[in-house]
């Protein structure tokens, strides 16, 4: 996987459930972290970092592709004060942290597709599918027949229907099967709260993730948006909005 040794020496998990496509990493250096504090705790911040890759600050869905990576720590050296229910639920809320200051996107997951159809029908197969956000990776004629066969990646949230739709427009000539094939980053930014949502009407492609993440959350019984000020120490918020003014007034 073309990792260095050292750092392949650091993976202290994978997550969530210990086999997720998340890493979580120790990059410390032992010059100025006391390594054994940090591995008397390191069973609590493995849990925590499960626990935040299970459940997501997004939309509460477990995360995927994400790199963490321990770089500081400063733990108490008594006892006491770093017991499992500290820091779990502090290991937890840095992986939060971490995750909403890394520019998140939402995943989704991606059909692949094979349609059937003869040869005067796939000019409409085409049409229903980038009307649904497919895109057609290749069209061939079967040996043998007069019909053509369609291969495209249809987004999941986009095959609800999608085999009636594709009757309807080729008269029931095309015939359609579908199996999970990856998952894909939906577009636009979900934390962008300059996006106006309006009721009953279809979303721009690129206001696709703040939808969907809004759409969840409100369905789980969540608030609507994510508040930074949840996982960040107040004087941290203070710092983060300082410097954002410092970059507009830079970008001015």
């Amino acid at each position: 996987y073309d990792w260095d040794l050292l750092a392949a020496r650091s993976i202290w998990a994978f997550g969530p459930d210990k086999q997720g496509p998340n890493i979580l990493l120790d990059d410390t250096l032992p010059t100025e972290v006391d390594k054994g504090l940090l591995g008397s705790v390191r069973d609590s911040i493995v849990q925590g970092f499960q626990w935040g890759a299970r459940e997501g600050p997004l939309c509460d869905e477990p995360i995927r592709n994400v790199k963490f990576k321990i770089v500081d720590a400063r733990i108490a050296s008594e006892p006491l004060h770093r017991g499992s229910g500290q820091i779990i639920p502090t290991a937890r809320r840095v992986a939060y942290s971490a995750f909403l200051m890394a520019t998140p996107r939402l995943m989704e997951p991606v059909y692949y597709v094979e349609i059937q159809t003869p040869i005067d029908c796939v000019s409409a197969i085409y049409t229903v599918l980038s009307r649904r956000r497919g895109h057609v990776t290749a069209d061939v004629p079967q040996p043998g027949t007069p019909a053509y066969i369609v291969k495209a990646f249809l987004p999941v949230i986009e095959s609800f229907g999608f085999e009636t739709d594709l009757r309807y427009h080729t008269q029931g000539q095309a015939f359609c099967l579908s199996v999970f094939d990856h998952w894909a980053i939906v577009p636009g930014d979900p934390l962008d709260k300059s996006i106006v949502l309006r009721p009953l009407e279809p979303a721009p492609i690129q206001h696709l993730a703040r939808e969907f993440m809004v759409k969840t959350r409100r369905r789980k019984g969540m608030s609507e948006d994510v508040s930074i000020n949840k996982f960040f120490d107040e004087a941290m918020v203070v710092e983060l909005a300082q410097q954002a003014a410092d970059l507009h007034q830079q970008m001015i």
